[in-house]
């Protein structure tokens, strides 16, 4: 067994998604405010240690079946190259300390009980609603949700309610997405990622993905003409930055309908790179609107 084994099992590159915990900094313009960003790294740290232990979980249960699984069989636990012991121990104590992480560093309540709430709504995720579709999904979305919630818990900043209806609605779409890839490969390869994915095809999956897009393209909108968002942060320019979102959203469409590779929200971010050019722009140019 070698540390690299190990890091497989807890996937720290799964961390990115735990980013949203920033949002509601950069998006009240307090992002330079260093207290708040502190604790929003303290948050993201104690989280993304109990998002780990989450996967040892869930690898623990489904163990049997990615052996079986021509893509699945080569996870750590699967192939062997993690004992079930390491993986049980290595949960309990990411899990542990994650808790500690959020408790010590003296978070605000809602943090402790927001990452709580994400713990036991995974549990019941990987040992029973993953396998329901549309609930499956959904769950993944809400996750979204606790995640900018925390971040909101940890700098103490009050978050608007089209942050979160978008969060949840972009969340949303990534997961249609992932599952229809799912849906490709079962058709292609005869492969069954998920037992749930019998409950899926491509025409509804692409009809999710369509309305999800559009409704968080126009939220986006919506949000950026709002007058309570342009009063707040005394800009009305905020629209321009709909491009960026307009065309990340397109490409990631063509990434899932045209090249049909969209299994992985977390590797399209880290290899795309239209996409990282389209996010890095969207930042930068909000950024700019709403600092200087």
């Amino acid at each position: 067994m070698k540390l690299r084994d190990i890091l497989r099992l807890i996937r720290p590159h799964q961390w990115t998604k735990n980013l949203f915990i920033i949002l509601p900094l950069f998006f009240n313009a307090n992002i330079a405010n260093i207290h708040q960003l502190i604790l929003c790294i303290y948050a993201f740290a104690g989280f993304s240690f109990i998002a780990s232990a989450i996967y040892c979980v869930n690898d623990i249960l489904d163990v049997e079946e990615d052996r079986l699984h021509p893509e699945k069989s080569g996870r750590p636990l699967a192939s062997g190259s993690v004992s079930l012991l390491t993986a049980r121990l290595s949960g309990l104590l990411l899990f542990t300390g994650g808790l500690s992480v959020l408790i010590i560093t003296r978070l605000n309540t809602g943090v402790i009980i927001m990452t709580l709430l994400y713990f036991v709504m995974n549990m019941a995720y990987v040992f029973k609603l993953k396998q329901i579709a549309i609930i499956d999904i959904l769950c993944i979305a809400l996750g979204f949700v606790l995640r900018v919630l925390i971040g909101g818990y940890a700098a103490g900043v009050t978050l608007s309610h089209w942050i979160i209806l978008m969060t949840f609605l972009l969340a949303l779409f990534l997961a249609c997405s992932k599952r229809r890839d799912d849906v490709l490969h079962y058709q292609k390869k005869g492969i069954i990622a998920r037992k749930n994915i019998v409950r899926y095809n491509v025409d509804f999956l692409n009809a999710m993905m369509i309305i999800t897009a559009t409704i968080t393209i126009i939220s986006y909108i919506m949000y950026s003409v709002d007058s309570s968002v342009v009063t707040r942060l005394n800009n009305n320019y905020i629209y321009t930055t709909s491009l960026f979102v307009l065309a990340a959203i397109f490409r990631y469409l063509q990434i899932a309908m045209v090249e049909e590779n969209s299994g992985s929200p977390t590797k399209i971010l880290l290899k795309d790179r239209f996409v990282q050019i389209c996010i890095a722009g969207w930042i930068l140019a909000f950024a700019f609107i709403i600092y200087f």
